[in-house]
């Protein structure tokens, strides 16, 4: 049997689950589901599934039916060949062991305050102002970009950041499906989110905007700065009553994340062989993607500078569990058929 990629990715899908349910006993917290505020996953997980598979269905058998008496035959026909048993239990374990392992880094990102007290922003502040002559390198991207139109189109991106990360693993396990690039993406972003929580939990730290909010208090109001309010209520409302409460604090910043994952995003996509215009769009998103998380003060340039090279490692890390690369049926027999031969030779 041909392996599918997924087996290392599961293992830390288990791995950090064990971790954040121990942690969460060990300190009298609870598990929570940490997008709980927009429904329950077992209810939502189950609906984006099903309509990944309607859109990668039915208008496949739309453009294939002649009419509408032969439109259930085409769907059938359609759902032969786009969802065997090996395709769909590639999908399923992709989808229930990305959530898993992405539920459980929340909770114990979650847990950082209660496990570590310590904060490292002051020596990391002081990094950072070492390497720009004294000066805080938010306020110097601020000078140098303005405080109103760029803050607007780089809260843009980095909300747009959220929203393309679980499409592009919906995509990848859906539409790609049983791909080498599949299973390496899947499993690169496992890695990513647990050796990043591992480096929150070492080198736990607020960010910029929170340490220092002073700096960013000249910036036009944008979706990103909502978004940073919100946190810091939820934070507050954590440490404020622990025990009792659903919500799930999400400020840690050593090491930043979002590079980490654009970055091995583009080693993908490099590596992989993807259309060139492909791999230049994702450097520009990389780029675009460390300015703003300098700008708005959520990391540290040294978080952005570890988040690279989180990145590379989980692409590299990725890439030694994917899937191997799938030999075509024919081409397979014909392998066969000159190994067998040569056996014979040898004999």
């Amino acid at each position: 049997m041909r392996r599918t990629g997924l087996e290392f990715s599961s293992a830390l899908a288990v791995a950090t689950l064990v971790a954040a349910l121990v942690m969460a006993e060990s300190l009298g917290l609870g598990f929570h589901d940490p997008d709980g505020s927009i429904g329950p996953t077992f209810v939502l997980l189950p609906l984006i599934v099903l309509l990944a598979l309607f859109l990668d269905v039915v208008p496949r058998a739309a453009i294939r039916a002649k009419s509408w008496r032969s439109a259930r035959a085409a769907t059938a026909e359609v759902w032969r060949e786009r969802w065997p048993a090996a395709n769909l239990r590639f999908m399923i374990v992709g989808l229930i062991g990305w959530y898993v392992t992405y539920a459980s880094v929340r909770n114990l990102k979650g847990f950082v305050p209660f496990a570590n007290h310590q904060l490292y922003d002051r020596d990391l502040s002081r990094i950072d102002f070492a390497m720009f002559g004294g000066r805080s390198p938010a306020v110097v991207l601020h000078d140098l970009l303005g405080t109103t139109v760029a803050a607007q189109v780089l809260s843009f991106f980095y909300i747009v950041w959220i929203v393309a990360l679980p499409a592009s693993l919906a995509v990848a396990l859906v539409w790609a499906r049983r791909d080498r690039v599949s299973s390496w993406w899947v499993t690169a972003v496992s890695i990513d989110w647990v050796i990043g929580v591992a480096l929150n939990y070492a080198l736990p730290t607020l960010g910029p905007i929170y340490d220092r909010p002073g700096d960013f208090a000249a910036l036009s109001h944008t979706s990103t700065t909502a978004l940073q309010q919100s946190m810091w209520t939820e934070r507050l409302q954590v440490l404020a009553d622990p025990a009792h409460t659903n919500t799930v604090q999400n400020i840690a910043a050593f090491a930043s994340l979002h590079v980490a994952i654009a970055t091995t995003a583009v080693l993908v996509a490099q590596r992989a062989g993807l259309h060139r215009a492909f791999v230049w769009a994702l450097r520009a998103f990389l780029v675009i993607t460390m300015v703003a998380t300098v700008y708005f003060g959520w990391h540290y340039v040294s978080d952005v500078l570890a988040g690279l090279l989180l990145g590379f490692v989980g692409a590299w890390v990725g890439e030694k569990f994917a899937a191997p690369d799938q030999v075509p049926e024919a081409e397979l027999s014909e392998l066969s058929a000159a190994d067998l031969a040569g056996r014979s030779a040898r004999q």
